[in-house]
């Protein structure tokens, strides 16, 4: 069988086909421009397959995932001009005529990473992208964390010292929440440059090790996580893990009772990059498609 997936993102749209492994078997990456424009282009990459058994949707949000909500599908009170309440499954649907799964683009990188990747083995850990945007994604127990939404760590509060950072955030909403703070958005307009232009500034990872910081800590506190996965192109500058695990330990003051938690070499395991890369968003969203169909991985049919 074959399957569909994207990484719909605010920036970029991943698109692959697999057949429910590891492998994309083809992909192709569209910028992300208007709704009906990005959705046409990506209904063209997936009608030259043929016929697909269906497809899986990551979505930037806030979205609407609970099936028997009257807006389920839908992009909801997202701030991105001309995207807002734009029902993805429908059109999706309406231009390959396929089921259509849908989750938030993390929490289907969360899925991606519990069967090939860093979460490998887990029952509850937390996967956080810092891109252009924070977004955050759980599983717990084994099951996709979803209540009455889903889960927005990008948009937890933060303690945020203006002596030290005068800067007011930038999203239009809260301010200064961690996305306001530490998103790759924020750094470029309160440095002046992107986070790639600025690796050899020890204060800018400084200040931003701090903000991420303390967002895993509410995340350690709330969701008692046995891994945190963090991915997004921000986490690709070399000193920023090891930055984050630093300070991490020392927000956490050895309160709580665990090797993870309380040594260098502990954090090294329990903070970690994503297994899967770039891959993790779009080969989520293919798994999506495939536990909707309810069709069995090899390994269980072996």
């Amino acid at each position: 069988m074959s399957f569909g997936g994207i990484e719909a993102g605010g920036t970029k749209w991943v698109c692959g086909v697999g057949d429910g492994g590891a492998t994309v078997l083809r992909l192709e990456t569209i910028p992300t421009t208007t709704p009906q424009e990005t959705i046409a282009r990506a209904a063209e990459f997936f009608n030259r397959d043929g016929i697909l058994d269906g497809i899986g949707v990551g979505s930037f949000g806030p979205i609407d995932v609970h099936r028997a909500s009257p807006t389920w599908g839908q992009i909801t009170t997202t701030p991105k001009p001309g995207w807002a309440h734009t029902n993805l499954v429908a059109s999706i649907h309406a231009a390959l005529e396929i089921p259509v799964a849908f989750d938030t683009d993390v929490n289907a990188a969360a899925l991606a990473e519990s069967r090939w990747g860093a979460a490998l083995g887990l029952e509850t850990f937390s996967y956080i992208t810092v891109g252009t945007g924070i977004g955050g994604g759980a599983i717990v127990n084994g099951r996709l964390l979803h209540g009455l939404l889903h889960p927005e760590l990008g948009h937890m509060r933060v303690p945020h010292d203006r002596a030290r950072d005068p800067f007011d955030g930038v999203c239009p909403y809260h301010g200064d929440c961690l996305e306001g703070l530490a998103s790759g958005e924020a750094i470029r307009q309160r440095w002046g440059r992107p986070g790639e232009e600025l690796s050899g500034d020890a204060a800018v990872w400084a200040l931003e090790s701090e903000y991420l910081a303390l967002g895993l800590t509410n995340i350690v506190c709330t969701l008692s996580p046995q891994r945190i996965i963090l991915g997004g192109g921000v986490t690709k500058q070399p000193v920023l893990l090891p930055l984050v695990r630093l300070r991490l330990q020392e927000l956490l003051a050895g309160y709580f009772d665990a090797p993870e938690l309380s040594s260098p070499e502990g954090l090294g395991d329990y903070v970690v990059a994503p297994g899967l890369g770039d891959r993790a968003g779009v080969l989520g969203a293919i798994e999506l498609a495939r536990l909707a169909a309810q069709v069995p991985t090899v390994e269980q049919l072996t």
